[in-house]
């Protein structure tokens, strides 16, 4: 009888250290993810996956600029949901039938050498380099498939170190509510958010920035594009005005 309760004791154990462990391991493969499909360090301050719920509630992320930018940050995001599909994920196909992106700040920066930090991007490498931008340039792409994308972007920052050690500054409020479907290449995924933020600014001209190159690899997501209802734009609202507020 007591090697019966040590032995129930023990898978008891193991069930909570793997329950306690789930967020961390999770949370490390995402930032990991997000490096080898963009090329940059992708910060996270919380992650939560639901159990009993499908949900991954993830909080306050920030993708790094390169080390020799100044400025630390490229894109701020509250919060991101994302409702996932379990038994996809476990067939080895990830698949997310919706996903919200919050982006409070979008940061382009022009440093004291002149480079971009938009440069620093694998799909606007692999485009420089004469390659399908929306190829993946770090070995296979995965199988992932989002079917509604959700996408605001609040407002896009240009900074000219270029002149001075006191950057020219501007300033852009784009204010994009969108909804798309069928998203199925994270590499098409990260020019979509690109080309979103810069299109109704003039970075791209006045970075001489390819933004049209860009914008070829994403007409199939684009054409599956239409606004968001005014119900869905006040809870994205909600979310950039609170970070740390419940998308749900």
């Amino acid at each position: 009888m007591k090697k019966v309760w040590i032995i129930l004791l023990t898978v008891v154990g193991v069930i909570i250290v793997v329950l306690l462990a789930k967020d961390f391991i999770i949370k490390a493969s995402v930032e990991k993810g997000v490096e080898l499909v963009t090329g940059l360090k992708l910060k996270i301050g919380s992650l939560n996956v639901g159990i009993l719920k499908p949900i991954i509630d993830i909080k306050n992320l920030k993708l790094l600029n390169p080390v020799d930018f100044s400025d630390r940050t490229m894109v701020e995001m509250p919060e991101i949901y994302v409702n996932y599909d379990l038994p996809a994920i476990i067939g080895g196909k990830i698949h997310l039938p919706e996903v919200r992106l919050a982006l409070r700040e979008f940061v382009v920066v022009k440093n004291a050498k002149g480079s971009l930090n938009l440069d620093a991007f694998k799909t606007v490498q692999a485009q420089k380099e004469g390659k399908p931008s929306a190829q993946n340039t770090s070995g296979k792409a995965p199988q992932i498939k989002i079917d509604t994308l959700q996408l605001n972007i609040g407002k896009v920052i240009y900074k000219d170190y270029s002149k001075g050690s006191a950057p020219d500054v501007k300033e852009f409020n784009v204010n994009l509510n969108e909804r798309y479907t069928n998203v199925d290449n994270p590499q098409a995924l990260v020019n979509l958010i690109v080309v979103k933020a810069l299109m109704n600014t003039s970075i791209s001209a006045l970075t001489n920035f390819n933004l049209k190159g860009l914008e070829g690899s994403i007409g199939g997501v684009v054409a599956g594009a239409e606004k968001m209802t005014s119900t869905a734009v006040d809870k994205v609202k909600g979310i950039l005005k609170s970070p740390f507020s419940s998308s749900k």
